[in-house]
């Protein structure tokens, strides 16, 4: 089961897009942060989700939030992939599972052929202090997050 409402984001250190390392702590910086876990990069839903984080983020910005997507793909890749997609937003590499297990969302089943231990798709809206706010996960990977619930929660951070 995946952190629940009240519970801390897991301090974890990962390789971002430009292959810098990110202390998640540090990159919450005491702002609202969207999150998002999705499977594999390059993948049909994968992309629907991230293309619509993209477009969701003027409006997070306006309340003072930012958008991070992770994946358990290389740094490598995700800088193509956030390239295609025309994303600017940070794209985390959780190639070693840290953020997953810590996050509890390392999916159990394969995500297709043979292809084993890739986050499950999921959504969490962390405070500035590290508190998750909101929390959505699912096993089913053709399932997207319920973008409506993660502005409101966001906007319910800012107060508006």
């Amino acid at each position: 089961m995946g952190l629940q409402i009240g519970d801390r984001a897991p301090e974890v250190v990962l390789p971002s897009h430009t292959l810098e390392r990110v202390a998640l702590k540090e990159v919450l910086g005491g702002r609202p942060t969207v999150i998002h876990f999705f499977p594999l990069a390059f993948s049909s839903t994968c992309t629907a989700q991230l293309c619509t984080a993209r477009d969701q983020q003027p409006e997070l910005a306006g309340l003072d939030a930012q958008v991070v997507a992770i994946s358990v793909d290389s740094p490598y890749v995700l800088s193509r992939y956030r390239e295609a997609l025309g994303a600017d937003y940070l794209f985390l590499s959780d190639f070693n599972r840290e953020a997953s297990v810590g996050f509890g969302v390392l999916r159990q089943a394969p995500v297709g052929p043979g292809l084993l231990n890739a986050s499950d798709r999921a959504a969490f809206v962390v405070d500035g202090a590290g508190v998750i706010r909101y929390a959505w996960h699912s096993t089913n990977p053709g399932l997207l997050p319920p973008f409506e619930e993660i502005r409101e929660a966001v906007s319910r951070l800012a107060g508006v």
